[in-house]
């Protein structure tokens, strides 16, 4: 089976950012995203209530120089004011090569 290499780049992030964050990553090249609520701990902890509200989880596969271009948007834009993680990891993706007709230099 043929596999294309890409770049999955993972977003946590408070759910009140996910309609910004995927329209910015779709300005910044991705051509889909995946969103899913997610929950868990980290280095500031477990929230003590639902009042701050949710996480999700914005998923995109990308090639690396979108990769790129989002993460640096993410930890500039983000990082300082709000609950946010970002992330990118090397996957195989079967009929990758879709992903890689959309990559701006």
């Amino acid at each position: 089976m043929h596999t294309v290499p890409l770049k999955k780049v993972t977003i946590i992030a408070e759910a009140v950012l996910e309609p910004q964050i995927v329209r910015e990553i779709r300005e910044l090249g991705a051509t889909g995203y995946t969103v899913s609520e997610v929950r868990g701990e980290g280095s500031r902890g477990v929230r003590a209530s639902e009042w701050e509200g949710r996480n999700v989880m914005v998923e995109t596969l990308v090639g690396p120089e979108t990769a790129d271009r989002i993460l640096a948007h993410v930890s500039g834009t983000y990082f300082e004011h709000y609950a946010v993680v970002a992330y990118v990891a090397d996957v195989e993706v079967v009929r990758g090569a879709k992903y890689l007709a959309t990559e701006k230099e």
